[in-house]
Formats: structure tokens, sequence, C-alpha cells
């Protein structure tokens, strides 16, 4: 595994770098693509024989038999999360967006509030309006420089309305990592109000050192019968194009409500999606993440370090995901300014921080799974974009 190995993929119709000059005004040929949360690594060997031995069989019909592909799910979480997960709690998705919309759908009815800690994956709101219900936007309070909920704040804001909570843990693009008393404290929040509760866990297995990942359903147990977990290899293993997650529901009555959608909707899997996510979840994967996370911790130290050596940038601690959260607001730009100069001047597209919702507008996005030249890079541009305050 070489993560150090620049692979162009300008014209292969990649939508992290293809689309970056429509989308933000920088040309792949010179600019650097740090938006979009896919890595610009290679899978796993184990992936790539999937997908060649599917090539070289040569038929690509429908996926029956998934038997080997749920164990490996269930062999994974055990192993690596301390999960006992029964392969009939699992659903295969088109990814977890399309898991979202299908939980809104399952759980909600048109008008009815779903809770957001907010800034979170933009996705979920696009995802929740579009379905005809409303966002409830819960504000994530930042405590220099790091999030932490405000559970009294919340219940104050509670009608009665709302039907869903969709938690982000680990958290894009805080990368907070919760504890399990905040994942209690959520738990409870959710009972409390009634709320069926979507935890989101796909960036679970990219965990700094200093932090350990809790999944939702060992840290609150007894809120099974409200609790739906949602999960995928593609984040993991950059398979993302596969459009393939599972959604795990322990409780058989949740479990029923959600798969009645499923049959409604005709979805059936990927079969692509299916070989390569059994190959992913094995020993050769797991010792390819950690190879990953390593060198991914020596991206996010080499960024961290940069980004605070310009005054008024503040890069929020990462302790979960590859996805850096910086603060402009002590630059005293206004949005369009620094934006303008990351984009123009520095030639790196990046999300905005106000498609994450409130809280998010003084914030840029930057995806740090690339070869580290690249990270390094970027923080030059950075530096040169901003030395007027240094």
């Amino acid at each position: 595994m070489n993560f150090d190995e620049i692979i162009d993929r300008t014209g292969t119709h990649s939508s992290k770098w293809d689309m970056m000059e429509p989308l933000y005004g920088v040309s792949p040929k010179d600019g650097l693509s740090m938006w979009v949360a896919d890595m610009d690594f290679r899978p796993p060997g184990c992936v790539q024989q999937a997908v060649e031995a599917m090539a070289a069989h040569g038929i690509y019909g429908y996926f029956g038999d998934d038997r080997a592909y749920l164990g490996a799910i269930c062999w994974w979480m055990r192993e690596r999360h301390g999960w006992q997960v029964e392969p009939k709690w699992v659903f295969t998705v088109h990814g977890l967006v399309n898991g979202t919309g299908l939980c809104v759908d399952a759980f909600t009815a048109p008008g009815d509030g779903v809770v957001l800690m907010t800034p979170v994956y933009h996705a979920f709101a696009r995802v929740i309006k579009a379905a005809g219900r409303r966002v409830v936007e819960c504000p994530l309070a930042n405590e220099d420089g790091r999030y932490s909920l405000d559970i009294a704040a919340w219940d104050a804001m509670m009608t009665g309305a709302e039907r869903m909570l969709i938690l982000c843990s680990p958290h894009n693009p805080g990368g907070r990592v919760w504890r399990a008393d905040e994942l209690r404290a959520i738990a409870d929040f959710a009972k409390r109000h009634d709320l069926v509760l979507v935890s989101d866990e796909i960036h679970h297995d990219l965990v700094f050192p200093g932090a350990q990942h809790r999944v939702m359903a060992t840290a609150a147990p007894d809120i099974a019968d409200r609790l739906v977990t949602m999960t995928a290899t593609t984040k993991t293993f950059n398979i993302a194009g596969a459009h393939i997650g599972n959604v795990i529901i322990a409780d058989d009555a949740l479990r029923a409500r959600f798969g009645a959608k499923v049959n409604a909707f005709g979805i059936s899997p990927n079969s692509f999606g299916m070989h390569m996510a059994t190959a992913a979840y094995s020993p050769e994967g797991a010792a390819w993440v950690d190879a990953l996370v390593a060198y991914l911790d020596g991206n996010r130290q080499v960024f961290d370090a940069g980004i605070a050596a310009v005054p008024g940038l503040a890069s929020m601690a990462l302790e979960a995901t590859y996805l850096a959260w910086v603060d402009f607001a002590g630059t005293g730009m206004a949005p369009a300014e620094f934006t303008a100069r990351v984009e123009k001047d520095a030639g790196i597209a990046a999300n905005h921080g106000a498609t994450f919702g409130k809280g998010g507008e003084s914030f840029l996005r930057f995806n740090l799974a690339t070869p580290r030249a690249r990270v390094a890079e970027a923080v030059e541009r950075l530096q040169s974009a901003f030395a007027d305050l240094q």
C-alpha cells in the first residue's frame, strides 16, 4: 500500500476532480481538490481482486446468496467495534444518503420535524427538505474550538412535532468522537422527546489515536426500540462509487416498518458493491485500515501545524474522519472574502461551511485523504494566500 502515490483522477468521471471547476471555479490542471469526501488512494488489494474476479468471470447477473456478505458485516462489527449484530437485522441500501431518505420516509410524515445537531453533513438537510419534512437545527456548542452538546437548549426547542433525530457519529464536519456519556445523553434526549434515533456511523473506522468510537447500540442498549444504525464500507475503503451501505435495526417492529419501505421502492443490491464489501470486511482489509489511519494521522498533523502558523485560522482538532474543519472567523473576513482567497488565490476547492447548517458560516472543510505531498502543498498555498496576516 503506497498512500504517497499520486494518481491522476482527472477525466475519469471523478466527482471530486472533474466537478471542481464547474462547482468551485478551480481548474484541475493546477488546482487541489479537497472537497467531496472520497480518498485519492486505491482500496486494499482484496477489494481490487474481488472486482477483477468478477470481470474475469464476465457475467454480471443479479446477486444472490448473501450469507458471506452478512457474515463479513457481523464479523467486522464484532471484531472492530465490539458489537454483536444478527444477520437478520441488516438491510442493504444504495449508500447511506439513500438509507437516510428511506428512514425519513419510513419513520416520519410530511410536515414532521427532523432534528439535526448542526453544523452537520449537508446531505441530511437536503434529503429532509426534499421529502417535505422540516429541518430542526439544534446548534452544537463550540467551546474553545471543540464541539459539545447543548442538551438543555435543545430540550427547550422541542415542540412535540419532531419525530426523528439524525446523529452523525463520529461527527462530520467537526471530527468529534462522542464519549459514552455524551451518547447516553443523546439517547435520553431521543427517549424524552419520543424520537426515532438514526445513528450514522459511516466514519467509525477512521478514528485517530487517543479517541475510541463507541457504537450507539452498545452505549445505550435500552433504546433498541427506537434505534437505527447506519454503517458502510464506502468511506472506510474508498469505494463510494459502489453505492452500498447498511441500515441495521435490532427491534422487530422498527425493522418491519423500514422493510416495508425497502420493499415498496423495489430496492435490491448492486452485485459489485456486495462483492467489494465482502472482500473489504476481512483481516486483509483490517490491516489496510490500520495503515490508512496511521497515514491520515500524519496528514492531519502536517495540515494542523501549517494552519496554526496563519494568524486568524484555526483547525478544529480531529479525533476522527479525514475532513479538516477550519475556522476563518479570526481573520475578520466575510465568507465571500476568505473563500475567494482559498479558491482563487490558493487554487483549492473546499466545502463551504454554510452548507452544513447553523454554526458553519465561518468555516471551510478540507479533505486530507490525499498523498501527503498534496497536503503540504495545500498548507503552503494557504499560507501564501493569507500572507498579509502573518
